[in-house]
């Protein structure tokens, strides 16, 4: 089933999104809806990460976008059908250097205070916005 011009471009805003997060720091669903201007739809990022093709070669894949530095809005990495995904993302994060702890339920924290990025526009807007001030980038 083809996708709709919308959910492409909406999908693309979201990896480019994602690319963006600083090695070792975490944000949530809601912020990345609302850096690209769709505060309303954290439900929809998290579509299209767990959506990220394992494809090398597609534009936007598992190898290219940072999908493991989204989690929950409180600092939880969600939960996911497969038993393993939320250790895995774990394992990632840890990887980077994110300090995962695990709660009294068994759930999988991340301490926004600690390792989160919640700027208030993504840095490519910033740039964009700039000019060519940083040309060396």
């Amino acid at each position: 089933m083809a996708r709709s011009d919308e959910a492409e471009a909406f999908s693309s805003a979201v990896y480019d999104a994602v690319q963006q997060i600083p090695y070792g720091k975490v944000t949530s669903y809601g912020h990345i809806a609302k850096l690209i201007g769709t505060p309303q739809r954290p439900r929809q990022v998290g579509v299209c990460l767990k959506h990220l093709s394992q494809d090398p070669d597609a534009h936007f894949n598992h190898s290219n976008v940072p999908w493991q530095r989204v989690i929950n809005a409180k600092g939880i990495i969600s939960p996911r059908s497969q038993p393993s995904g939320a250790r895995n993302q774990a394992a990632a994060l840890q990887a980077e250097g994110v300090t995962v702890t695990t709660g009294a339920l068994g759930e999988l924290e991340i301490d926004f205070s600690e390792h989160g990025w919640f700027p208030d526009e993504l840095p490519s807007q910033t740039e964009e916005e700039g000019g060519d001030e940083n040309e060396d980038e």
